[in-house]
């Protein structure tokens, strides 16, 4: 569905051609240039912390809060943003998002306190960003057919990987020798850029009819996505079910009947969403239009790739928390240095995600997914008998590129199979759906592989110190231990431990010193483990996944008899 634009009557038919291949992969090249800076925005907002303290003369808490926040708006918006292509022009949704985008990315550019910060990066810019996520998906969808669709979203995901490990390197350096502000601005020239490839976006809605927006669906979908995103945030800090420390705002505290606020939130979140369920089913036997159609929330092949998915995010946040900090921490990296052990799940990861996806001509994408899921496992369990003083570099090669290899193997398929599952009309709707789940997995994985790394770290040192002094303590005396080395002083990076350690005796110093060492290894083996866990719940979830590419748009059920399933490549109708 590329735009039909007739070739000048002057060009040869060699450039001819090449203006052909442009104008068709296009919105291809448009969405993954808008993934890319949108997940180096997120990188720089992290890397520039520490500088943006100093310069507005505010807190870690203040600067870390307006990132919260714009996780928290993409969370909230995206699910109702997704539904804007069926209303109107998707090019048009397109270029106001990226325009919108580009405007916070100015007022973020030039700010001169952290209330305008938080105005042009938080909200604009998070609410541009929720409506582009699902765009993405949605504009590779309705663009693309068969294997020319699974390419798309290979770079799509490959790009995404790309962004994930450049961006620290290229928000460091910035941060560094220039400023943080000029990673907001350079956005705007990237946005100018990816306007000129949005004009190839189709420019039609994708319903001829438009519809009045379900307010109350909208309204509980903002419930639910905030309440599980904001639960999952204060799990790490306040605990899951019971309170590690009161939870206060303003002069009031929120513990009742001394829980964690985290379960409170959990469960407001999950209840909404099945309020959201109940309504939407509601509303459509009564003839009106939902916010998400109940064939969409009822689709087998299409829940399985959103759980799949959803699990992929939680390990992904996971990995691309522990990984950099342990490098950082312990081996002492540098953010550019940390780049570069990450190198090769970028390179791997982009090139097995655009060049395996004609593969299902011969191997089902089920298996080709579990396939990428094992080699994930694999490249995790050889990080973990890695870990220890001698690691370098060069020895995480291997791993980290079959981590990356597996990753690219999942994305390859994933993205296409779960959106085929679902008529393209509905396509909106459904990457709405994909991508709520996909920010609620990230919000999951950092939070409980983040906190568990941490708790564990803390606990270890704890330990540590108890042994060295030959004292035993109760398993609560213990954990207030935990706690109160937590708020002393944050002690999980090599800067801040080497601050910490400043301040004590030789002889406190070389003890902690190793003791900080041992810690983070220790740290860093447990929670390698918990996510070859993950990566089991994984290949258990795919098992569902259908073992074909289905198609929904001939109203067929593939779930069981797939399209494509002897291979023969004129059963695809691929583009030539």
């Amino acid at each position: 569905m590329a735009s039909d634009v007739s070739p000048s009557n002057g060009d040869t038919p060699i450039l001819e051609g090449f203006k052909a291949r442009v104008r068709y992969w296009a919105p291809a090249i448009a969405v993954s240039l808008t993934t890319f800076i949108v997940v180096v925005n997120a990188s720089l907002m992290n890397v520039a912390i520490p500088t943006m303290v100093d310069e507005f003369d505010t807190t870690v808490t203040v600067i870390q809060g307006a990132v919260s926040l714009y996780s928290l708006v993409i969370a909230a918006l995206i699910l109702p943003a997704g539904t804007l292509p069926s209303r109107h022009s998707t090019r048009r949704v397109l270029a106001v998002a990226l325009v919108a985008y580009a405007g916070g990315t100015l007022v973020a550019a030039i700010s001169w306190n952290t209330t305008v910060l938080y105005l042009g990066w938080s909200l604009v810019q998070g609410a541009a960003a929720a409506v582009i996520f699902p765009l993405t998906f949605t504009v590779l969808t309705v663009s693309y057919e068969d294997d020319d669709r699974a390419t798309a979203f290979g770079l799509l995901a490959g790009v995404h990987g790309v962004g994930s490990t450049l961006g620290p390197i290229i928000g460091g350096a910035l941060t560094t020798y220039a400023s943080w502000r000029w990673g907001f601005s350079l956005q705007i020239v990237g946005v100018v850029v990816i306007l000129f490839f949005v004009r190839y976006v189709t420019p039609n809605p994708l319903s001829e009819s438009r519809s009045s927006l379900d307010t109350g669906g909208t309204a509980l979908s903002i419930v639910g996505a905030t309440s599980l995103v904001v639960g999952f945030l204060l799990s790490g800090k306040y605990g899951w079910l019971v309170e590690r420390r009161p939870f206060v705002v303003g002069e009031v505290q929120f513990n009742p009947f001394g829980t964690s606020p985290s379960i409170w939130f959990l469960g407001v979140g999950l209840l909404a969403f099945a309020a959201f369920v109940q309504y939407e089913r509601r509303l459509e036997r009564a003839g009106k239009s939902p916010l998400v159609p109940l064939h969409v929330l009822t689709n087998r092949p299409f829940l399985a790739g959103v759980i799949t998915y959803n699990i992929r995010s939680i390990v992904s946040a996971g990995f691309v928390f522990i990984f950099p900090v342990y490098l950082q921490a312990v081996l002492g990296y540098t953010a550019f240095e940390t780049g570069l052990a990450l190198l090769p799940y970028s390179i791997a990861s982009i090139l097995f995600a655009t060049g395996t996806t004609g593969w299902r001509k011969h191997v089902s994408p089920k298996t080709l997914v579990q396939v990428g899921i094992v080699c994930m496992g694999v490249g995790l369990l050889v990080l973990y008998g890695q870990t220890g003083p001698d690691q370098t570099i060069g020895r995480m090669i291997v791993p980290v590129t079959l981590y990356g290899a597996g990753v690219g193997l999942i994305v390859a398929q994933i993205g296409n199979m779960t959106m085929s599952a679902v008529p393209t009309a509905n396509s909106p709707e459904a990457s709405g759906v994909l991508n709520v789940s996909s920010s609620i997995g990230f919000a999951m994985g950092t939070a409980v592989l983040g906190s568990f790394f941490l708790g564990r770290f803390y606990g270890s040192v704890v330990d540590g110190v108890l042994r060295a002094e030959h004292e035993t303590v109760s398993p609560a005396q213990r954990n207030d231990l935990v706690i109160a080395l937590e708020d002393a002083a944050e002690t999980a990076t090599e800067a801040t431990q080497q601050q910490f350690l400043d301040q004590l005796a030789p002889a406190q110093r070389r003890l902690l010193e190793g003791i900080f060492e041992a810690a983070m290894f220790d740290a860093q083996r447990a929670t390698l483990l918990l996510l070859v866990l993950f990566v089991g719940l994984l290949l258990v979830a795919s098992t569902f996944l259908p073992r074909q590419i289905p198609d929904a748009d001939d109203g067929t059920d593939h779930s069981e008899s797939p399209r494509g399933s002897t291979g023969d490549p004129s059963e695809t109708g691929d583009h030539p």
